[in-house]
């Protein structure tokens, strides 16, 4: 046991002195500040400001687009200001006055609105005209905006009308929609949300479980793994550097998941990403149960790249080598990943028990509500049995080819290191 913490030790110490993982966590790091900073940035592009006082728009939130109507034939009897009302996202500014198309070209120019609209009325058909900087940004007139103009001049013809109230909700009803669904199970969560924190998950497990490939590689390289093997056993330095690097590993996740937490308290305002990620559904349960998957996919990949990593002895043939674990986590990947697509599909729930899988998907189903006790305690045990399956694969072949510094062992060579029965 003493040896094992002596070379995850080792390992830890290694890894985190090598100038490539101090600047990839940098850059890793800097692009999350940045990233939550993204708002910021736009308002000093855009020259935006929400606190400005004396300023007509100081109220308007930042990414409201600046709107200006012109009405100057007030066919819409002065009912337009109905419009800041409505949160379409615009900062609305009514106008009665002869502006020419001049006129507005500059104040567009000048920053002073964004877009405009100029309403006039030939024989019975009002003609709207939509002013922008660029046509090539905009397809069409915004179908809310079009929705929220019918609406009010609609509302206006029928006051005239002289109806009563009764009889204007006869034409104008209030729908309740209410959505059912026929399936059994309820999904909980935003599914494209999901598949993003999957991908993260999927990279974080696959490229902690790469270095261990990489580190054994370059100790055979450097001559270091000839010390190590004298030292201790080939199953200690296997199970070492997997411990040592997926420490590591965690670190990192720690230290990402942290720049994030003090980044969205720092830079973004309070509730904004309340309607993009659901945080009723992290619970401490949901945060151990991806702990779990963490280590053990990171366990199974890392022992499969301990195996590649110790049939070659040039840096240069392991990319090569990792290639068929490579094939085999990105099949995994995308079996998890298109499946959530359809959470409830038998195909999901297969994803969710094969351990090429599993820590990519099983964690979501927990997340989205539809993983039962069951499901859960065969998909951890599958793993595990996994995980223990490929450690003696791996020991036993690692423990032969550890010093060879030839060319790459095949695999007919493996399977026969694997079958000799005097190791």
């Amino acid at each position: 046991m003493k040896d094992l913490f002596i070379v995850a030790k080792f390992t830890i110490k290694d890894m985190i002195k090598r100038k490539s993982f101090i600047i990839s966590n940098l850059i890793i790091l800097l692009f999350i500040v940045i990233g939550f900073n993204i708002p910021n940035i736009m308002d000093l592009i855009t020259g935006k400001n929400t606190q400005e006082s004396g300023d007509s728009n100081s109220s308007a939130n930042a990414f409201e687009t600046k709107m200006l109507i012109v009405d100057s034939e007030n066919i819409f009897e002065n009912t337009l200001t109905n419009l800041n009302e409505m949160n379409l996202g615009y900062n609305f500014t009514i106008s009665n006055e002869n502006l020419s198309f001049d006129n507005i070209k500059q104040k567009i120019e000048n920053k002073e609105l964004d877009e405009a609209i100029v309403i006039s009325k030939k024989e019975n058909q009002i003609n709207l005209e939509y002013i922008v900087k660029n046509l090539s940004m905009v397809n069409s007139v915004p179908e809310s905006l079009v929705n929220a103009l019918t609406s009010l001049y609609s509302n206006l013809q029928i006051s005239k009308l002289g109806l009563t109230p009764e009889q204007i909700q006869s034409i104008t009803p209030n729908f309740a929609f209410e959505m059912k669904q026929t399936e059994e199970q309820e999904v909980q969560g935003n599914p494209f949300v999901i598949m993003l924190i999957s991908l993260v998950l999927f990279y974080a497990i696959y490229f902690c479980a790469y270095q261990v490939s990489s580190s054994i590689t370059t100790e055979k390289t450097s001559k270091i793994i000839e010390t190590l093997v004298t030292s201790t056993t080939p199953r200690t330095i296997v199970l070492g550097k997997t411990i040592g690097i997926g420490i590591v590993g965690i670190i990192q996740i720690v230290a990402i998941i942290a720049t994030a937490l003090i980044s969205n308290a720092l830079f973004l305002e309070e509730g904004i990403l309340d309607g993009i990620i659901d945080f009723d559904n992290i619970t401490p349960f949901l945060g151990l149960v991806t702990l779990v998957y963490f280590v053990f996919g990171y366990a199974v990949y890392a022992l499969l790249y301990a195996l590649t990593g110790s049939t070659v002895s040039k840096p240069e043939d392991v990319q090569s080598a990792n290639g068929p674990v490579a094939i085999i986590a990105v099949i995994g990947f995308y079996l998890s990943y298109f499946t959530m697509m359809n959470p409830t599909s038998n195909l999901n729930q297969i994803a969710a028990i094969l351990p090429i899988s599993s820590p990519f998907c099983m964690p979501f189903r927990v997340m989205m509500g539809i993983a039962t006790p069951t499901e859960l305690i065969v998909s951890i045990a599958i793993l595990v049995i996994t995980i223990f399956v490929v450690a003696k694969i791996s020991i036993k072949i690692y423990s032969q080819a550890i010093l060879n510094y030839g060319s790459k062992i095949s695999l007919k060579e493996a399977l026969q290191m694997y079958k000799n029965k005097n190791v």
